[in-house]
């Protein structure tokens, strides 16, 4: 069967009688309905093929009140609006044969106004109001991941199946087959990889693939997470974005490669500027560091991201930019022209990539409408330096716990230009129930340290 890709060169989206004939020519059985919930989750309703000309006109719907952050159950109908131009097989859903493709949906109030609890429909708003300004964003992650063995009972372990280290190759790495296998199913879907290779934690891997707008990216990082979770399934082995799985170990990251492109050229690029940074990239620099820590419950979402963002385990921590230096929070890699970008090195995979990209959006363009200027760059291991020499150069330090990073956020007048109300609300109404639970739960670290002792 030839490879099928959803890659349009001329950007306009599939018409309903070019999906019809993919599904007729690629004996398409079920079409899957994509979604995610404000904790980016992803979601599907699973149709039937022949009931394509439905969802294609946004005739199908979904109960509100049951999925997490959209409605109560008294306006809980609500309408799946597929974006056509997603629409994609999923190979390692294909049976003798047969395969399933998926559309990536906006879902709509029952009015057919977006919702406005809805990531997708979100991001595109905060797309908007950027666009007013005549800017567009594009990003590029870096999503890390561990892959843990089951035990005879197809129960999860947290024991890696490597030893190996950063870059290595086999026979150490053992996750090169299963990455392997995770690039071909990505780039039948159309992904452009730049690069695999092994973490530096055992069982810690990465793929990299290109930058793109942020909606696309969001849109990618969510079909990333399902692919490589399915793959290693198949190789009898899990896959998680848990931010730090264990103890004593690097965690996992998902450096964001952030750029602004006006009028086609990118925006952060001027030759005869210092570093060749324009001024849009120094307010921009200026912005998020300005509202990173508002925007850090966002970006790292769970009690378990904080247990990675500490000193010593090549986290960032320290608010603080930098053209090289890797223990700043925000660093300017030394490509120019149209590849000048800033690598915001603190979210995390488990973030909502929807929410996420919303947020560091907005930081950049309240510096850009602000004029918001960056501190000097600081070069030096800021790992090093002592508290005083840190206070001295007013270096801070993001929130140390989701409870730090919430009030933050409640405060912050870009986070909530960022999520919009509903979302904003439910957000952290759901965010600090989670950390109460936490807050609230006797771990085995108490009982080992203190039944005994008291």
């Amino acid at each position: 069967m030839a490879e099928f890709t959803h890659t349009r060169l001329d950007g306009k989206q599939f018409t309903d009688d070019e999906i019809k004939a993919l599904i007729k020519e690629y004996n398409i059985k079920f079409i899957k309905l994509q979604f995610v919930d404000i904790n980016g989750q992803v979601k599907n309703m699973s149709i039937p093929s022949e009931h394509i000309d439905k969802a294609l006109a946004n005739e199908l719907m979904l109960d509100g009140s049951s999925i997490k952050g959209f409605r109560s159950i008294e306006t809980s109908d609500m309408y799946f609006y597929p974006d056509k131009n997603t629409f994609q097989i999923l190979p390692w859903r294909e049976r003798n044969g047969v395969n399933a493709a998926r559309l990536i949906c906006d879902i709509h109030n029952s009015d057919g106004t977006p919702f406005e609890g809805c990531p997708r429909c979100n991001l595109k708003r905060v797309m908007r109001e950027a666009e007013k300004l005549g800017f567009s964003m594009n990003l590029g992650p870096e999503a890390e991941f561990f892959l843990f063995a089951k035990d005879k009972d197809g129960n999860i372990t947290t024991t890696t199946q490597d030893s190996a280290g950063y870059y290595d190759v086999g026979p150490e790495d053992l996750g090169e087959n299963v990455r392997a296998d995770i690039v071909l199913a990505l780039k039948e879907m159309g992904f452009d990889i730049e690069a695999s290779h092994h973490e530096v934690a055992d069982g810690q891997h990465e793929i990299d693939f290109r930058y793109a707008d942020i909606l696309t990216t969001a849109d990618n990082v969510a079909t990333f997470k399902v692919a490589v979770k399915a793959i290693a399934a198949r190789h009898n082995l899990h896959a998680t974005f848990m931010p730090k799985p264990i103890f004593g170990i690097n965690g996992s990251g998902m450096h964001c490669n952030v750029s602004l492109f006006k009028d086609g050229q990118n925006a952060f690029y001027d030759e005869k500027a210092q570093y060749q940074l324009s001024e849009y990239a120094k307010y921009s620099i200026g912005g998020m560091l300005k509202h990173v820590k508002s925007i850090t419950a966002i970006t790292n979402p769970t009690v378990n991201s904080y247990k990675r963002l500490v000193p010593g385990y090549e986290a960032p921590v320290y608010l603080a930019w930098s053209l090289s230096n890797r223990s700043a929070l925000l660093r300017v890699p030394a490509k120019r022209g149209n590849a000048t970008r800033v690598e915001l090195r603190s979210p995390d995979p488990a973030c909502n990539p929807y929410l996420a990209f919303a947020a560091i959006l907005e930081a950049c363009l309240d510096g850009i409408r602000n004029k918001i200027d960056p501190p000097e760059v600081v070069e030096s291991n800021i790992y090093k330096l002592s508290s005083k020499e840190r206070r001295k150069q007013k270096i801070t330090s993001l929130p140390g716990s989701l409870a730090e990073a919430l009030d933050c956020m409640e405060k912050s007048l870009v986070a909530r230009a960022a999520l919009g109300d509903h979302i904003f609300n439910e957000f952290l109404t759901s965010k600090t129930k989670e950390w109460d639970s936490f807050r609230t739960y006797v771990s085995q670290w108490e009982i080992d340290k203190y039944l005994a002792r008291y």
